[in-house]
Order: structure tokens, then sequence, then C-alpha cells
């Protein structure tokens, strides 16, 4: 009795960790979109904050629960470890817990990709595209602009060096600035890739990954 007691007690504390984990990790994207830094921070502390806070409650409901109906139950008595009150405890379990989820998610959408749309935030509106209907991406300072082949723009606070990541390599980093989709991309000349009728630079650091992409052993 005594082992399944001690078993459900750290099962709980496991699923109060994991799930404040998962509110991090569903709220805090979606300040991706603010284009006021100070907002961006303060929203980032407030969420992370609340989060604890909802944590620290359900541990200590919690507590509650089993000194006064499992642990009067069983005769047996459970103080919650000291350290589960810590705040920088707590915070840096959030921490590792929330990363590690975003690189296993990361790391399955690219082990095994599906045709399922990309879902990113804009203009505080979520939006799905799928990888085909994006003609490129456009770094522009602290946002990155996103273009449609039905013509749409949106603008989106992740770097373009995720969104390289999160498309994979159906789209070809030409610039800096530039990440296009090689179905829709042909070498114009030298210096510039044209994409839906629109000229984008090359730039001498990314010539090389242009050339293999679309002539492979011939020079640009």
């Amino acid at each position: 009795m005594l082992i399944l007691v001690s078993g459900m007690k750290k099962g709980f504390i496991i699923v109060a960790y994991w799930l404040a984990a998962m509110a991090l990790s569903y709220f805090l994207p979606k300040l991706e979109d603010t284009t006021d830094r100070k907002e961006r921070v303060l929203g980032t502390i407030f969420i992370i904050l609340g989060v604890m806070t909802m944590t620290f409650f359900f541990i200590y409901l919690l507590q509650l629960l089993f000194a006064f109906v499992i642990d009067r139950a069983s005769s047996t008595r459970w103080d919650m470890p000291s350290v589960l009150w810590n705040p920088v405890f707590v915070a840096a379990i959030l921490a590792i817990l929330s990363y590690g989820h975003y690189q296993l998610v990361k790391w399955l959408d690219k082990k095994y990709p599906t045709d399922r749309p990309i879902t990113f935030y804009s203009a505080y509106k979520k939006i799905s595209l799928k990888k085909e209907d994006i003609l490129y991406i456009e770094s522009r300072d602290s946002e990155v602009w996103i273009y449609a082949q039905d013509g749409r723009q949106y603008r989106n606070r992740t770097g373009i060096s995720q969104w390289e990541d999160v498309l994979g390599s159906g789209f070809v980093r030409i610039h800096r600035s530039y990440l296009v989709n090689r179905t829709y991309a042909s070498v114009s000349s030298p210096e510039c890739v044209c994409v839906a009728g629109k000229e984008l630079p090359i730039s001498r650091k990314y010539k090389d990954d242009v050339q293999y992409t679309f002539f492979r052993n011939k020079t640009l």
C-alpha cells in the first residue's frame, strides 16, 4: 500500500510539471508576433509567473489531497519536499521541460515529415499554410515576411533560420534575408533568383548552395 501511495504522489507531481510545461509551450509562441520588445518581455514574464503560480497552487492542492484523504486512509503522512516550493527550481524544471518538448516536436517533424500545414501567428491571428503554398520568406530586421502563392503576405517574429529548419529541403537559402521555394524558383542570372516574377539577390555566402541546388555540377 505504501509503495502504491508513494507512486501516486510522484505521478501527480510529474503530471503537474508536465501540464505547466505544456502551458508554456502553448502560450509563449503567441508572443512571437508582438512587435514591441518591451511588450514581449513583459508578456513572457507574466506568462511564466502565471504558470508558476498555477503550478504552486496545483502542488498545494495535491498536498491537501494526500493530507486529508489518502494519507489519513493509509495511516501515513507525506510532507511536500521543500525543493518543490523553490521558485528557482520550479522555473528551471519548467524551462527544461518546455525546451525538451520543443526539441522533440522539432525532431519528430523532421524525422517523420507530414503534409500538414505550417502553423504560425501573423497580426495576432493563427495562420495555417501548406509548404507548397509558400513562395519565399524574407527577413526584415526583427520580423520576417511570408509570401504565399495566392498573393497574400504575412509577417511573423520567428527568425528566418528557424523557418529554414521548419520548411526543410524543399526550400533553399539564397541570402541572409531570403529563403525560397525550389518549386517556384529559377536562376535568372549569377546574382539573382526569380520567384513569381520577383528578382531576389544571391549572396556570395550561399552561391555554392544555389549552384548545387539548381545546376548540380554546372557553374553560375
